[in-house]
């Protein structure tokens, strides 16, 4: 059976490049039999944090806020695909993740960065791994990364050039990174009530 994996993804650039990251790694998953889907901050279109979804009245939250929570807290476990903007992380997915927290808690997150350029988001990638432990996620230490992703992947996600045939020998390990721990975290998770 496959797992339930969540993949987030930030930009709201008109020309959004490491959109190609996004399908990447969704494909690669359900290569592997795994339920995949992508969560685009842009798509959702929450507003710049206000409240959390925990400080509405139980059942008064905005809806796309409601559906994104159950949509959470029915994962096994996450992948983040973040750009890289001025060596940090990019506002939009920032935003979306800060909407909630318990939802989060005692489930494992994976990085896949990506820039133009040759360092491939790693310094966003970086930010993203303390600030998701923070947030209650165990972050697996494999990651993957693209760039210049206009090199390394097609408009629609295929691998191309020598950055696409990296990329493609990174993803097995990656993946089995993030399955091992979803796998420890939900046989956790069912064996004992979180500790708060």
């Amino acid at each position: 059976m496959g797992h339930r994996i969540l993949v987030l993804y930030g930009s709201y650039r008109s020309d959004r490049m490491g959109i190609r990251l996004a399908q990447f790694v969704l494909e690669g998953f359900r290569q592997r039999g795994d339920d995949v889907e992508l969560i685009d901050a842009k798509a959702v279109g929450l507003p710049m944090l206000d409240r959390m979804y925990k400080e509405y009245p139980r059942g008064h939250a905005p809806a796309a806020l409601e559906r994104l929570a159950g949509q959470i807290r029915g994962a096994d476990g996450f992948v983040f695909v973040t750009g890289e903007y001025n060596w940090g992380m990019q506002p939009g997915l920032k935003n979306l993740t800060d909407h909630f927290l318990e939802e989060w808690f005692w489930r494992p997150a994976a990085i896949a960065s990506y820039s133009a350029g040759r360092f491939s988001g790693v310094r966003a990638a970086l930010a993203w791994h303390g600030t998701l432990s923070e947030m209650g996620m165990v972050v697996i230490s494999s990651t993957i990364a693209a760039g210049p992703i206009a090199q390394t992947l097609s408009e629609d996600g295929r691998p191309i050039g020598e950055g696409g045939s990296a990329l493609q020998r990174a993803f097995p390990r990656f993946a089995d990174d993030l399955l091992w721990w979803m796998e420890a975290a939900k046989l956790q998770r069912e064996r004992k009530k979180p500790p708060y």
